[in-house]
């Protein structure tokens, strides 16, 4: 029997916690940071689901051992030119809820004339793999393409 891999996802989102878990399967055993409460949220001061991935990656990593996962996620529109991206848990401000960012998409896309053709998206996941020791990042693109392909869970 192999030894399980431990990995910390660096989030406090149980629900993405259990989708990677399930993703992964027996072979990892994957937390989160719910168990670790003195461990402040990163700033998202990136450019990118990338970038601010790597931010959340390399600061979990400098405070917990072992392998650090981290993602930022969000929808583009292609309508909107790709809006609201990397805003897209905040695109109706700082503390609205998932409804209030979804009415203000619908709003933007109204508000702009969108035609149903027009209202494309896709839900983009890059994640990050952050190794404490070697401190080399490596995206996990099967991971993201899995997560993708996933249907939404009501």
């Amino acid at each position: 029997m192999k030894p399980v891999k431990r990995l910390l996802f660096a989030s406090r989102n149980a629900h993405k916690t259990r989708e990677i878990q399930q993703i992964l399967g027996p072979e990892f055993e994957v937390r989160d940071l719910s168990a670790y409460p003195k461990i402040s949220e990163t700033v998202e001061s990136g450019e990118s689901f990338d970038e601010n991935a790597k931010l959340k990656a390399i600061a979990v990593s400098k405070k917990m051992p072992g392998l650090v996962i981290a993602d930022d996620s969000g929808l583009e529109v292609e309508a909107l030119g790709g809006a609201p991206g990397i805003y897209s848990e905040r695109y109706a401000g700082a503390k609205a809820t998932d409804k209030e960012n979804i009415d203000r998409l619908l709003e933007e896309v109204t508000r702009i004339g969108a035609k149903r053709d027009q209202r494309r998206a896709r839900f983009r996941w890059p994640a990050e793999l952050k190794n404490r020791i070697s401190h080399r990042a490596q995206a996990i693109r099967v991971l993201a393409a899995k997560l993708i392909a996933l249907k939404p869970s009501d």
